[in-house]
């Protein structure tokens, strides 16, 4: 979501968001016409295809039960690689279905952090689901990873809600910090948002302060070419924003993360996992 022409990395588990995150993938490369590269990772634990056995084998075992248990496990390791590459030709065909060919997959093995931390250098975005595989079972819950993934990157993480719809309705959380000024640069320099309806927010107390900073805002955007409407929502940004984006139809919302402020620090704690999960709509988190 710069103006490199860099992958979007689009992290695809096979879960009920793999489909929203090919979708959203294939939205923004469309935008930016920058290649989307899938990678779907197999955990160490999953891919285990020789466990030792032998220390629960008690004295006497015969040794073909450990090579049965053996060959069990290797052919456990094979069809788990072989349902990882399914899940691949999946968002493969759902992001052609868009009208790309430059896409790329990629079955990885081991950490999915130290995956997206490879993939990292050549991407202009991070794609994941809001949860994973386990959606239907803990809906009150986001996926496991998406906090140590949007800890760890310094790139734009889009985490992508549980139905794709195209953008055209950008709601930006706006507090003046640092993290906000940076999404507000990336808004400006990104082909991403030409076109796109924007609004920035802040959410507090309305007063002369609080105004000029947002007025700045929008006068930076339009010196980049792009217009801006301001407002001001009284409550806690957890909440506020949750029902603004719901009530006012926005399509995506954009926020820092990380920092001192209130909206900054939502990614912290439990107060940031209400309000993504609230959120009907995908989040781009910016460090």
């Amino acid at each position: 979501m710069s103006d490199e022409p860099k992958k979007i990395v689009a992290l695809v588990d096979g879960s009920v968001y793999s489909a929203s995150v090919c979708q959203y993938a294939a939205w923004l490369s469309g935008r930016t016409s920058a290649p989307v590269e899938l990678i779907h990772v197999l955990g160490r634990r999953e891919v285990a295809a020789t466990d030792d056995h032998s220390g629960a084998i008690a004295l006497g075992a015969r040794s073909a039960l450990l090579e049965k248990l053996a060959s069990l496990d290797a052919e456990r390791a094979k069809l788990i690689g072989q349902r990882g590459r399914a899940v691949l030709d999946d968002a493969r065909q759902i992001v052609e279905q868009a009208g790309l060919s430059d896409i790329t997959t990629r079955l990885r093995h081991g950490d999915l952090l130290e995956t997206v931390a490879a993939a990292e250098p050549d991407a202009r975005a991070i794609i994941i689901g809001k949860r994973g595989e386990a959606a239907d079972f803990a809906k009150g819950h986001l996926g496991s990873n998406l906090e140590r993934i949007v800890r760890a990157t310094r790139k734009p993480v889009l985490v992508a809600s549980r139905s794709f719809r195209a953008v055209s309705k950008v709601l930006v959380a706006y507090d003046g910090g640092e993290s906000a000024r940076k999404v507000l640069d990336h808004i400006a320099t990104s082909p991403t948002f030409k076109g796109l309806s924007l609004h920035l927010v802040t959410v507090g107390s309305e007063n002369a302060d609080v105004k000029a900073a947002l007025t700045e805002a929008a006068a930076a955007l339009k010196a980049a070419g792009l217009e801006a409407e301001t407002l001001i929502v009284p409550g806690q940004p957890e909440t506020a924003l949750a029902k603004l984006v719901d009530e006012a139809g926005y399509d995506m919302l954009m926020m820092g993360a990380y920092g001192h402020s209130r909206i900054r620090s939502l990614i912290i704690g439990s107060t940031t996992t209400a309000m993504i999960r609230s959120c009907k709509v995908p989040v781009v988190l910016m460090r």
